[in-house]
């Protein structure tokens, strides 16, 4: 059996859920409870659970009372055996309600071909479920989905090494963190590392905080089928608030790859970290300044995915950007197109920049930032268009496959080989662009850079979905609220609380 075929099995068995009332997002849930059990009696690894709570346990309970007995497995192991087995189990309870229910899954689960799934890696069974829940909106899950091509991009332009700490502020289900680990194995001979060097690797390379308990359960179970991070003193993704002091946890980062979530905080409210200069209710502006300011070493370098409110928001956003800009080398822009995340009409980008390695030098950092269209005149991403690998092949053209550096010659040379060959006169297609920081500055430090005529927005049979348009307008108006009231705290009307 193929790891397509144990994921295609795992995921039909929602059928027998639905049934019972239990929704997509639970449903990943009771499955890692369930996966949790078996995988660890397939690896061997009982002693992360206590005796008689058991994958073996739950099979040789009476199948009338299996359920009743399954409840207070849950409740147990919520607070005994390792940490890893804690963290799955974390307040956990089965939304399960009939015995006949949870007898199928244990029954099915355990005639699958675990042996086959092992050798091609548990991980990647368990990350297909969650790509699969994160396609299914009615699951809500893909609003912290991020696309694995992407994540895969930004990872492989970042370069990691075994010398970095690599750290996720909004770790989400560990997608950026599977995917440093799997590149530092393919770049290198992970089981040749000395004992010394093995345990940097497993406890003091990768690290992630995320808010939600569900997400972080997710997260955890990711990392512990890739093997990583599953000691009791080092579990890899903690728990807690990024923006508040439980986000001094995370050790100071050479390497932060990252997408904020979306959307502005419910019922306002700006960050309670005390190490900040700016504080606003922005919370994608708050996570970006967290960043530059406190999270990230001297030489450190960042990869963020980010909506456009952040590139023009007015007022603090316009601080946050020009004190970036002093204190960083932002250096590349990439817009990337619409469609590609489970909010319709959100628009987004990458952000690369690093940090000098003298802490004294902070001030004119940017001289030139260069931004890649990758939106204008694409098409509307979805489960009919998928984004793959070779929409980026342009880009890597343009920037290089090494953003730890910045080749501006071949850069420029991408630019003037575009002109050479272009037939449009002065019209400007390359999707590839310089602006100084001068110009930046002109425009009043707004990073929302763009000069290639879109033609899909002005024809009309091109127009996106009425979701998508009122997400956008939705977005915007956001943005005008925000700036309207911060106007109205420099101006000691009101009091910063929104």
């Amino acid at each position: 059996m193929s790891t397509q075929d144990l994921i295609s099995k795992l995921w039909n068995l929602c059928h027998v859920l639905r049934d019972d009332g239990v929704t997509y997002h639970e449903y990943l849930n009771e499955l890692t409870y369930l996966i949790f059990l078996k995988m660890v009696e397939e690896t061997g690894q009982d002693n992360l659970i206590p005796e008689n709570y058991r994958w073996s346990d739950i099979e040789n309970f009476n199948a009338a009372t299996r359920l009743e007995e399954y409840k207070k497995l849950l409740i147990h192991l919520g607070s005994h055996g390792s940490l890893i087995t804690k963290a799955i189990f974390a307040d956990a309870a089965t939304c399960i309600r009939k015995p006949a229910t949870l007898n199928k899954l244990v029954t099915e689960i355990d005639k699958l071909d675990w042996y086959s799934a092992k050798v091609e890696g548990l991980g990647d069974m368990y990350e297909g479920l969650l790509e699969i829940n994160a396609s299914e909106k009615k699951s809500g899950a893909g609003q912290y989905f991020t696309p694995r091509v992407l994540i895969d991009t930004m990872v492989e332009l970042m370069r990691p090494t075994l010398d970095d700490v690599v750290v996720d502020p909004t770790a989400g289900t560990g997608g950026f963190i599977i995917a440093a680990h799997k590149y530092l194995e393919e770049h290198n001979d992970i089981s040749s590392l000395s004992e010394a060097a093995y345990d940097k690797y497993q406890h003091k390379t990768f690290f992630g905080m995320e808010l939600v308990p569900d997400t972080r359960r997710l997260a955890m179970m990711n990392l512990m089928l890739h093997d990583l991070a599953i000691d009791d003193d080092n579990a890899g993704v903690l728990y807690g608030d990024t923006l508040s002091n439980e986000g001094k946890a995370l050790p100071k980062a050479s390497l932060i790859l990252a997408n904020p979530p979306f959307g502005t905080k419910q019922g306002g409210g700006v960050p309670t970290r005390d190490d900040l200069v700016h504080y606003t209710s922005n919370k994608q502006l708050a996570f970006l300044h967290a960043m530059y300011q406190t999270m990230l070493k001297p030489g450190g370098r960042v990869a963020v995915v980010l909506p456009d409110n952040v590139l023009f928001e007015g007022s603090t956003g316009r601080k946050i950007r020009n004190d970036l800009m002093e204190k960083c080398n932002l250096h590349t822009i990439l817009r990337l197109p619409t469609g590609i995340f489970y909010a319709a009409g959100v628009k987004t980008n990458v952000l690369f920049f690093d940090k000098p390695k003298d802490v004294n030098q902070d001030t004119g950092n940017t001289k030139n930032v260069w931004v890649y269209d990758m939106r204008a005149n694409m098409p509307q991403f979805g489960k009919r268009t998928v984004l793959t690998k070779a929409h980026f092949d342009e880009f890597y053209e343009a920037v290089g496959s090494d953003l730890t550096q910045v080749n501006e010659a071949q850069r420029q040379a991408f630019i003037d080989n575009h002109q050479n060959g272009s037939d449009v006169g002065d019209v400007d297609t390359c999707r590839l662009r310089k602006f100084t920081r001068e110009e930046i500055a002109a425009k009043e430090d707004s990073l929302d850079l763009a000069w290639i005529r879109d033609d899909s927005v002005e024809d009309v049979s091109k127009l996106p979905e009425p979701d998508v348009l009122i997400n956008e307008a939705i977005e915007e108006l956001a943005g005008a609220i925000t700036d309207l009231q911060s106007i109205l705290v420099e101006l000691n009307v009101v009091e910063e609380s929104f």
